[in-house]
């Protein structure tokens, strides 16, 4: 009867495991991007993240062509892309 429990509890530990590793590669994809960037670049760009509070209309015109100029060098919308593929388990887009 013990061996019947023992696959059970390795399923279940299987799934707890499961949420970590998405974490996990997660922020491998953050941080390949992230390290893309130069070390200058990183710094400015958290500069200006701080400096703004979060809100892009605390910045100065000039402050946000350059926060937008960092954040394509950051390819944004292929790291969402790569990230809502880790959330639909590795599929690709459902096509009718």
């Amino acid at each position: 009867m013990a061996k019947h429990a023992k696959p059970r509890t390795s399923v279940v530990e299987k799934l707890r495991v499961l949420p970590w590793l998405a974490l996990v590669r997660g922020a491998v994809i953050v941080g390949r991007r992230w390290t893309a960037l130069s070390a200058k670049e990183r710094a400015r760009l958290v500069e200006l993240v701080r400096e703004s509070g979060g809100r892009v209309g605390n910045l100065s015109v000039k402050q946000r062509l350059e926060l937008r100029r960092l954040a394509g060098r950051l390819e944004l919308k292929e790291m969402l892309r790569d990230l809502g593929a880790l959330r639909r388990g590795g599929r690709g887009r459902k096509r009718r």
